[in-house]
């Protein structure tokens, strides 16, 4: 192991999406706090630009469209420009669109799949070529991409969601075996949280009231609430679980989808 303390990130380098807010954030911080430095990267970029500041030289921002190939080819290069080397690639960015299967656009559907699931095969592609033997970083490494708790158990009103973490579970578990059949060094897991109250999962509570499920969002809160058998979860709570992943703790582990929900899919 590269520390004493195995559950540390030492001199390793991250990219993480969606980071400029909500469990992205607090990933970025977690991982800067245990001794990594962090490529922030986001559409947002003023919300992205502040929270590198924050950071100082252990996080630098990059704009990046997760759909786009060209702008992960670009992310990647800049990792290893900015900080010499690429160990860890958390996939989190993501869009939750809520609706009935009789009247979602397929177009909506796409959208979602595209967001949540093209933007995961997009990242393992372009992780794996950065870190793999003969890659720029040439390490090998660590992926974490984030699925759901609806990824595991259905939702009603989130049919197109669940059949995107959906997706991403299995992504996980297929690029896991991949990579460790070709010998790449390259460890593989998902993460599943339950409800957190970041502005995605406010949204959501929302959204479940606009389509008549529950009357009002604190009905809806409520609702959730009596799902998730230890209340509803944190940012941090999800951070900390991938920091898990990325650390030399984590060494054994590949392929598993670790479930962070407060007992949501065990209820």
């Amino acid at each position: 192991m590269s520390t004493t303390d195995p559950f540390r990130v030492d001199g390793k380098v991250a990219l993480v999406t969606g980071a400029a807010r909500g469990i992205g954030a607090e990933t970025a911080e977690q991982l800067i706090a245990g001794g990594a430095r962090v490529l922030i990267t986001d559409l947002l970029v003023d919300e992205g630009q502040a929270l590198a500041a924050k950071f100082g030289a252990a996080a630098s921002f990059f704009r990046l469209d997760v759909t786009q190939e060209a702008d992960w080819q670009a992310a990647t290069a800049e990792a290893i420009a900015r900080f010499g080397r690429l160990d860890l690639v958390v996939n989190n960015a993501g869009l939750e669109l809520a609706g009935f299967f009789a009247d979602m656009s397929v177009d909506d559907y796409r959208r979602q799949m595209e967001v949540n699931g093209t933007s995961v095969f997009l990242g393992i592609k372009h992780a794996i070529r950065t870190m793999r033997p003969g890659g720029t970083a040439g390490r090998g490494g660590v992926i974490v991409n984030l699925s759901s708790a609806a990824g595991i158990k259905g939702v009603a009103g989130l049919g197109a969601y669940c059949a995107s973490k959906g997706a991403v579970r299995l992504m996980t578990k297929a690029a896991a075996n991949e990579c460790a059949r070709l010998h790449y060094g390259i460890r593989v897991n998902s993460v599943h949280p339950g409800l957190i109250k970041t502005e995605m999962g406010v949204k959501t509570l929302r959204d479940f009231v606009k389509l008549g499920i529950v009357p009002d969002e604190a009905a809806a809160e409520a609702a959730f609430e009596a799902g998730h058998l230890l209340g509803l979860g944190r940012p941090i709570d999800i951070a900390l679980a991938i920091r898990y992943l990325a650390s030399d703790a984590a060494q054994w582990i590949t392929g598993m989808e670790m479930v962070v929900d407060g007992g949501y899919t065990a209820a």
